[in-house]
């Protein structure tokens, strides 16, 4: 589902609500509506009954986004005063949580409303509330129907339309509004995976026979081994979290230990934080609760990280309630595994929880899956949110029980591929040398994972108070606690340097993989296959940059005596068309690395002659992160064809490189066209919406489409995005309009202006606006 939907109104569907009674209450800025029950996918079945009692966490938006951004910009820009300066969750609040008057008015309407306050805090963002469906529908102006589910066999609740309220302000989410998608753990058991595919479990390969546990299955102790390989750090002084739908019973985790011959000194705490039992015992009678996941999370954590200060289950029945309470808890868990997957109404729910998660320190792992390729049938969300950190799978095999790391592959499985979500590809993504023609990733939207640990059929695993299997369960589940405590080591060794724990480590990792020290740092996986995707050397989509190489990349990320100061260098972008006679623009960034500290001056070679490269900032100044936009101006007499040109980067006697491809392309050859939808809309003061510019070409035209707009009346203000169209030129931008409470009402018409080079077509757009 595109995000846009989540966040804004499409303007005739703004308009169609002008005519209905509640078009001046505010809607939330996500989506809920389930494209099944929209679409009619789903058949309608009835009603809830008016009675029954549900319970719903309704989430607050952040107050000031923008500035929150650029926060979290300057955290993890090494040149910058506030590099790695965390804040706490009071100091979030007061600087980008709900003021105290919106969340005082918030909860009054929902108590107003016939809901009891049952949880919540407005450092959490959150109100979880209770009450009958009679109140959910009073409250949010919808009516809760029953549907026949479209590919499984039951039924589901969910609302009919959007919920607004009658609030002066929106809100950001309600959580538990549906059930349409269930949480799943993300493990395979081997004779479920055999069965599915119509063979016998002992023919499933199974690659490790050099475990510590029973039938050489793998111990989280091996896994220790395999990916750290030293002694000198156990996790000491870290607080390491868990993100869990049930809890658990610790008599099986204590049954692991003492079949194992190892002890546990790690205290573990199991928080329910909305209610939710923290107990999960199995009985074969019925009302069955399965700790499988639970125990094996706790299991790989503990096994990487031994000496963790303390391990939290945080169980919940809504992922806001988890996270919100992820975000605010004290000890603050600064690494968070998450083995569960689930398909969220809106992708962009728990964004403001991941955002301030990287502003107090915060690493989230999530787990990739375990059935192939990513699709809109096969997702593990929030695995392909553009804030966690996404664990894919291998097949590992150790030089010996408790041993040093032999080899790997990719595990058959292992979840991966292009967001279902359609979420942008992030920054770090974008770097020379992420997405390439032979991992098949995508240049427009996230790619996963990220990372990856061993997944494979070869773990001991102890759950529902019977007796533990060996080398029966697998999966991505696996993986991700296994990172969450790897980190949490990383973390120990900068406390003990005084230094404050990692920031979201993704574009710090991205930006040393396109660097000479990935082969140091990482276990590069290049064989194996999952699904439309296969393990290359660099990144790929199955097991994204590969697993840990012990203390290296512990070193790399925080910092060591015997690392080198070294810079990455990137452009963005780094295919650029230009027609002859005109120009065209880059992006040079550079981020100083483990401590350099020295000036980096720009050149540019390999450019055929009548084609000029100049630099807007050169050199970048020390201390070596910085940016600089690039021109390239293309004479008329620059033959047709596509030229590497290699631009470097030299100071503190540290060279690095990255290529511009740019494509020249004949004067006037080729065309293209722009054109809105809707033509014509209109929205009252106070409200927002969308309009979707297309442009397309013809003639083998290409090259990069810019969007500009003139006409908008005062009191609007009006931003594209994306404002660019990237060469060929063919594609959609949003055109979003918002209408500030003092506008002047009237009609206007706006000018949709397309530009590349120096040809320009415009498109109209009817705007009005309404009291």
């Amino acid at each position: 589902m595109n995000r846009r939907v989540g966040q804004l109104l499409p303007l005739f569907a703004v308009l169609a609500c002008l005519f209905n009674p509640v078009a001046q209450s505010q809607t939330f800025r996500t989506h809920h509506v389930r494209e099944a029950a929209q679409n009619g996918t789903a058949r309608i079945i009835g009603r809830l009954p008016s009675e029954q009692v549900m319970q719903l966490d309704v989430v607050l938006p952040l107050r000031d986004e923008t500035s929150l951004k650029q926060f979290l910009s300057e955290l993890s820009n090494p040149a910058s005063p506030d590099y790695r300066k965390f804040i706490t969750p009071t100091e979030f609040t007061t600087k980008y949580g709900p003021t105290e008057a919106d969340y005082n008015a918030a909860t009054a309407y929902l108590k107003a409303n016939g809901f009891s306050i049952v949880g919540g805090s407005r450092d959490g963002m959150d109100i979880q509330v209770k009450g009958p469906v009679s109140a959910v529908e009073k409250a949010f102006h919808v009516v809760m129907r029953t549907y026949q589910h479209p590919t499984e066999n039951r039924t589901f609740y969910a609302p009919d339309r959007e919920p607004t309220t009658t609030l002066s302000f929106s809100l950001w989410h309600i959580s538990g509004l549906d059930n349409y998608s269930i949480p799943h753990p993300m493990y395979v058991k081997k004779s479920d995976y055999a069965a599915a595919r119509g063979i016998s479990p002992d023919a499933v390969v199974k690659h490790a026979t050099t475990g510590s546990g029973p039938s050489a299955s793998f111990l989280g102790s091996d896994m220790r081994a395999a990916y750290y390989g030293g002694s000198a750090l156990n996790g000491a002084g870290q607080n390491l979290g868990l993100f869990e739908y049930l809890g658990t019973d610790l008599s099986d985790l204590n049954t692991y230990y003492a079949n194992v011959s190892q002890t546990n000194s790690v205290p573990i705490t199991i928080l329910s934080v909305d209610g939710t039992s923290a107990s999960c015992v199995y009985s074969r009678a019925g009302g069955n609760c399965d700790d499988t996941e639970q125990t094996l999370d706790m299991t790989q954590a503990l096994g990487m990280a031994p000496g963790l200060a303390s391990l939290t289950m945080y169980v919940g029945s809504t992922d806001t309630a988890i996270i919100s309470a992820m975000t605010t808890h004290s000890p603050l868990p600064t690494t968070i595994g998450c083995s569960w997957g689930w398909t969220p109404a809106d992708a962009s729910t728990l964004d403001p929880y991941f955002e301030k998660m990287s502003s107090q320190g915060q690493n989230f792992f999530a787990a990739s899956g375990d059935s192939s390729t990513w699709s809109s049938r096969n997702e593990a969300w929030p695995a392909d949110d553009a804030n966690v950190v996404s664990v894919g799978g291998t097949d590992l095999v150790t030089a010996s029980a408790g041993g040093a790391w032999k080899s790997e592959t990719a595990w058959a499985d292992s979840g991966g591929g292009i967001s279902p979500d359609k979420i942008a590809i992030p920054s770090w993504q974008k770097l020379s040398g992420v997405i390439n023609s032979t991992n098949k990733g995508s240049t427009t939207y996230r790619n996963g994972p990220d990372v990856a640990a061993n997944a494979n059929f070869t773990f001991y695993v102890c759950a529902d108070q019977t007796t533990c299997t060996a080398n029966e369960y697998g999966g991505t589940s696996f993986a991700a606690p296994m990172w969450a405590a790897y980190i949490a080591l990383a973390n120990q060794q900068l406390a003990n340097n005084g230094e404050a724990p990692l920031q979201f480590i993704n574009p710090t990792v991205y930006a040393q993989n396109i660097t000479s020290s990935y082969a140091t740092n990482f276990h590069d996986i290049t064989s194996g296959t999952s699904g439309s995707y296969s393990a290359v050397t660099g990144y790929d989509l199955v097991t994204g940059w590969g697993s840990p190489n012990g203390v290296n990349l512990i070193n790399a990320l925080a910092g060591s005596t015997s690392t080198t100061p070294t810079f990455s260098i990137s452009a963005s972008p780094s295919a650029v068309s230009v027609q002859q006679g005109n120009s065209g623009s880059s992006s040079i960034s550079t981020t100083a690395i483990s401590g350099f500290n020295s000036a980096i001056t720009l050149s540019a070679s390999g450019q055929p002659s009548g084609v000029t490269v100049t630099f807007g900032t050169n050199p970048i100044a020390a201390p070596g992160s910085g940016s600089s936009g690039v021109t390239l101006a293309v004479a008329s007499t620059v033959a047709a064809g596509t030229y590497p040109i290699t631009i470097t980067g030299t100071g503190g006697g540290v060279t690095q490189t990255t290529t511009i491809n740019l494509t020249v392309t004949t004067s006037g050859s080729g065309s293209f066209a722009v054109s809105v939808s809707p033509t014509s809309g209109s929205l009252a003061r106070g409200q927002s919406g969308y309009a979707v510019v297309t442009t397309t070409v013809s003639g083998g035209f290409s090259g990069a489409v810019t969007l500009s707009a003139t006409g908008i009346p005062s009191g609007v203000t009006g931003s594209f995005s994306p404002s660019t169209i990237a060469a060929p030129g063919s594609g959609t931008s949003d055109f979003t309009l918002t209408v500030s409470r003092t506008a002047p009402t009237g009609t206007s018409t706006i000018t949709i202006k397309a530009t590349s080079g120096s040809v320009s077509h415009t498109a109209t757009l009817t705007f009005t606006v309404v009291r």
